[in-house]
């Protein structure tokens, strides 16, 4: 028997400290249901990546949000509802609905905020290396882009 499989016995037996304690120690520290968490977070974000590549060659529309013409945020959005997930509408809302995160813990299906003076102007979904996709402006269509700027924020939708 091991170690993790004795601490809902210690639990019941020791203090909340304690038993943190003795998880620390042990060297593992459960957090019931992260795991699920996480692995769902990441489904939804590989599917609405993957509804995003699907987009490739559509033609961007002021206003759009699919099936057939986005723009930017019409994008994400209708990627993220295909992958069971809501989203607000525009880029600057959609940031302020994410999970802020770091640039070295983004992951593939991320959403890519550019900015400016303070405000969000353009998002798109994180591809890996480097990369997203995105519905960039008038007179161009869905497509898979190096980031071009540094002045960027990323968001986990949760």
């Amino acid at each position: 028997m091991t170690a993790q499989m004795h601490v809902p016995s210690l639990l019941s037996r020791a203090g909340a400290v304690s038993a943190l304690t003795l998880a620390a120690v042990g060297g593992t520290l459960f957090a019931p249901g992260a795991a699920v968490e996480a692995q769902a977070a990441t489904t939804h974000a590989n599917k609405a990546l993957s509804v995003a590549a699907s987009k490739k060659g559509a033609p961007y529309g002021y206003g759009s949000s699919g099936p057939s013409r986005f723009d930017c945020s019409g994008l994400t959005l209708y990627a993220y509802k295909k992958a069971g997930k809501s989203l607000p509408r525009t880029a600057q809302q959609q940031y302020n609905k994410t999970r802020h995160i770091s640039a070295s813990t983004r992951q593939k299906g991320d959403l890519v905020f550019f900015h400016s003076g303070g405000r969000v102007y353009h998002v798109g979904i994180y591809a890996g290396s480097g990369k997203i996709w995105h519905s960039p402006k008038s007179g161009s269509w869905v497509k898979l882009d190096k980031i071009w700027s540094s002045k960027v924020y990323y968001g986990r939708v949760r």
